[in-house]
């Protein structure tokens, strides 16, 4: 299966109005992606795409990322079978942003943590932030009480890349 190949960038309207995948990538040739569960609408986790992992998502069905850390493209799931299939690919108005709405395969988790989402902290904000900073930090609150798999046992005990 050949791969899809992307439209040249070339009028607002067409950008905005068209129907041609032309997506902006950034200066390091990345296109963020936002990732949601298709059922619950839960944001699973935010990564990005260069354009081989955009066209492998494409022509696969599944999502491939591009790890900025290490520099190369990734299937998500390859490792730990928490497969994302991609039940529909959107881009935004002026396609520098790309949202995938997925299935996750054993067990629904998308985070290398061990995590549902890759979002289970949150941060106060206004009066909660006044009320329960430290000394000026931020404290984070878990929203996520238990993993739903051992990063360990999947990926082993060595640190991960990704991270720091």
């Amino acid at each position: 299966m050949d791969s899809p190949r992307f439209a040249a960038r070339q009028t607002v309207e067409q950008v905005e109005e068209g129907h041609e995948l032309a997506p902006k990538f950034d200066e390091n040739g990345l296109i963020p992606v936002v990732t949601t569960d298709f059922e619950s609408g839960e944001v699973l986790m935010q990564g990005y795409m260069n354009a081989d992992a955009l066209q492998r998502t494409i022509v696969t069905g599944e999502a491939h990322y591009f790890s900025r850390s290490r520099q190369v493209m990734w299937h998500k799931g390859a490792t730990s079978g928490l497969v994302q299939t991609v039940r529909e690919l959107l881009i935004d108005d002026d396609q520098d942003c790309v949202w995938l709405r997925v299935d996750v395969a054993g067990g629904g988790a998308s985070c290398h943590v061990g995590y549902r989402s890759c979002f289970y902290r949150s941060v106060p904000v206004g009066k909660d932030y006044a009320r329960e900073q430290r000394e000026g930090h931020v404290e984070l609150a878990f929203t996520e009480a238990e993993k739903v798999f051992d990063p360990v046992e999947v990926y082993g005990d060595a640190p991960n890349p990704t991270q720091l």
